[in-house]
């Protein structure tokens, strides 16, 4: 079964605690939370405080993904504010691996996110230190986007990189994210699926969640 990992960027914030109640009792397996910082990415989403009261509403894992510049200052901040994975951008770290060193050091499970245009090879030198690679299937920045056809060949190839080096790193596919779509990303290897629209814009979100957990 795969991982749903709903983004809570197109939750109804003025509602969010009953957002994250409804995420609570439904088959989600993680929170996936964007953090955008409005240099790295055209967009500015949430940050701590609000990480921090999510934290307090749920004991599911937080999918933290920073869209930031320079994450390596911000690490001990979202590890205090409860993040369980931290994910950040190759394109945002000129010294990643010092930035998974980081993250691991903190306690948290070290992720990397690479954007449409950066090739599955770039990761060929981190891929053994690190807990998950998030595919942006989209441009980062915004919900809602449709989804890039081309990632699906991206994460067959990440699927074969894995497999030959005998690592259990996870492939997370963030963006565009239906009902339609998900066979096909789960049938060529992905393992989370992470789906903003899709769930918070269902008229039975749970329901919806349920639909793409039994996949």
């Amino acid at each position: 079964m795969p991982i749903i990992a709903p983004s809570l960027l197109a939750a109804n914030f003025l509602r969010l605690e009953d957002e994250c109640r409804m995420l609570n009792e439904s088959k989600a397996d993680w929170f996936h939370l964007d953090v955008m910082d409005g240099r790295f990415v055209p967009n500015i989403s949430f940050g701590l405080p609000v990480i921090e009261h999510i934290r307090k509403a749920t004991t599911k894992t937080l999918d933290v993904h920073l869209m930031i510049e320079e994450p390596g200052k911000f690490a001990e901040d979202f590890k205090k504010a409860g993040a369980d994975i931290l994910t950040v951008h190759i394109e945002a770290c000129p010294n990643l691996h010092r930035n998974i060193q980081q993250i691991k050091s903190l306690g948290m499970k070290a992720g990397v996110a690479i954007n449409p245009h950066t090739t599955v090879q770039q990761l060929g030198d981190i891929l053994h230190e690190i807990d998950l690679v998030c595919l942006m299937s989209v441009n980062p920045g915004y919900g809602g986007q449709k989804f890039i056809s081309h990632t699906v060949g991206k994460v067959r190839a990440l699927k074969h990189m894995i497999k030959d080096r005998g690592l259990k790193t996870l492939i997370e596919i963030d963006g565009g994210v239906t009902l339609e779509n998900a066979p096909a990303i789960l049938h060529t290897g992905a393992d989370i699926l992470v789906a903003g629209n899709t769930v918070f814009k269902s008229s039975d979100p749970k329901g919806m969640i349920a639909k793409l957990k039994a996949l």
